[in-house]
């Protein structure tokens, strides 16, 4: 392989690799959303008449569902098209009947 083909390879590399941890972060967000999302529901279960709770409640649901909706971009963005998957295992955070 010539030296320039060579460098273009590595480059290509990397920007393989950049793809695959951005995708990886977007992913480790949505995470973190959800596992606050799901704390705080737990706590408005036992006391769900907290207003300030609630609204809580209401901006971390928004934080999980923008942190979903990078993940399914950042996946688009490195050719994945099918979401099934994402859909199964992080489906979108509905509000509770409480909310």
């Amino acid at each position: 392989m010539s030296r320039s083909g060579e460098g273009l390879r590595r480059t290509e590399d990397e920007i393989r690799a950049e793809k695959a941890a951005a995708l990886g972060r977007a992913g480790e967000r949505l995470e973190a959303a959800l596992a606050e999302l799901h704390a705080l529901a737990r706590r408005l279960a036992d006391a769900p008449g907290d207003d300030e709770r609630r609204a809580a409640y209401r901006a971390a649901r928004g934080r999980a569902r923008t942190a979903r909706l990078y993940l399914l971009i950042q996946r688009e963005a490195v050719g994945l098209r099918s979401h099934r998957m994402v859909d199964q295992q992080f489906p979108e955070p509905e509000p509770p009947a409480w909310l």
